[in-house]
């Protein structure tokens, strides 16, 4: 898959460090992924094969703890890596071309939990992968990686500088967009069809924006109870992707 610059809205001059087995043994893996140093107990290291290139660091769980925020569950590994490289939204579509597999596009989901565990959820009933605004987006981090459990590195990530350019781009390409709002009158089983869907899901709380509703093809609801007034974004991801996984 072709790629480009480093994503843009990481800091300049800094690396995310990532904690935790399955986030740091996942970027290890990753070809993609230039891994600068890792730290880590005797214990958590002698459990890796490691390339005889990368500076390893032996360290005590006191020592990790304090290189990750708020004493966060680093589990003996803590790795400071260089950001992956940009993906192309073209390339990402071209790639996915004879398959139905769905596109996740994220208006202004800016909290990195969220985000982390939309990849898992993306990884788990296979999606495309997911579309941002660059401006509007999480950088890689240490929170998002451990949420993502292993799927920052295997999910494509596309980081886009205007939203409603790229939703016109993937409309193009013969996806229905579907927006998820809880006003929309049709459920999302009802919306899809079987179509090639990419599925618009809005901030926390806020919801998609008006511009960015006008840009999708439909816009649809989950059949959740009167009871909840909204789910989480990441959930509302999770069962808008099984639904499009469920299709067959």
């Amino acid at each position: 898959m072709a790629r480009r610059s480093h994503r843009p809205s990481q800091p300049p001059g800094s690396r995310p460090r990532f904690w935790g087995r399955h986030a740091v043994i996942a970027a290890l893996a990753n070809p993609e992924r230039n891994v600068r140093k890792l730290w880590g107990t005797r214990e958590a290291l002698a459990a890796l094969s490691l390339p005889s290139v990368l500076p390893v660091v032996y360290a005590d769980v006191a020592d990790l703890g304090r290189m990750v925020p708020n004493d966060a569950p680093h589990q003996g590994l803590v790795a400071e890596v260089d950001p992956l490289e940009e993906i192309w939204l073209g390339d990402l579509i071209e790639q996915g071309r004879d398959d139905r597999r769905p596109l996740v596009v994220l208006d202004q989901v800016t909290d990195p939990h969220n985000v982390g565990a939309i990849l898992r959820s993306a990884a788990a009933f296979d999606a495309l992968g997911i579309v941002t605004q660059d401006r509007h987006a999480p950088p890689e981090s240490g929170a998002l990686a451990r949420a993502a459990s292993g799927a920052l590195e295997t999910v494509p990530w596309v980081r886009v500088v205007n939203l409603s350019r790229a939703l016109d781009e993937i409309a193009e390409a013969g996806f229905w967009r579907i927006g998820l709002t809880g006003h929309a009158a049709l459920n999302l089983a009802e919306a899809m069809g079987e179509a090639r869907v990419a599925i618009v899901l809005g901030a926390e709380g806020e919801g998609m924006r008006q511009n960015t509703e006008a840009h999708c093809d439909q816009l649809a609801k989950l059949p959740i109870s009167p009871k909840v007034e909204s789910l989480n974004v990441s959930n509302a991801a999770a069962i808008a992707l099984y639904a499009a996984a469920a299709r067959g």
